[in-house]
């Protein structure tokens, strides 16, 4: 399995980011502008919080809120569990079976290089699959 930052250089998940202040309507009009499910939240360079659908759904949607009138501050999840850019994807994907989420921010010293999806590390998994297959195909005709 190989680091993270392999991942990374995939898209620019650096710009999906909303700040605390924003509204949780306009914060939903960037997931629907990027087509993710989370955005990192970010007091300036700083991570404070993570903001997914499902904080949306479950604290706003299912309460009769009105995303207009309140702040991602208000929703977010303000604990975030992060990787660095040399985890290794392996590694991620235990995490995110085990703690049950969807995204993880990646994070060099105070920095925050980008986040990677399950779907990312799915996408991953099948192509490396897919070479070894690949390879033992031209292995066995050969």
């Amino acid at each position: 399995m190989k680091p993270v930052s392999e991942l990374l250089k995939r898209h620019d998940s650096a710009a999906w980011r909303t700040s605390p202040d924003t509204s949780v309507f306009d914060a939903l009009a960037t997931l629907a502008r990027f087509e993710v499910g989370a955005l990192m939240v970010m007091d300036g360079d700083r991570l404070v919080g993570f903001l997914s659908e499902r904080d949306y759904t479950r604290k706003v949607a299912l309460q009769g809120k009105n995303s207009k009138e309140m702040k991602v501050s208000e929703i977010m999840t303000p604990d975030v569990m992060t990787v660095t850019p040399q985890t290794r994807t392996h590694a991620c994907m235990a995490l995110m079976s085990q703690r049950k989420f969807r995204h993880l921010p990646v994070v060099d010293g105070s920095k925050v290089v980008g986040m990677i999806s399950i779907q990312d590390l799915m996408d991953d998994i099948i192509a490396d699959h897919e070479e070894t297959i690949a390879q033992l195909t031209t292995y066995i005709q050969s």
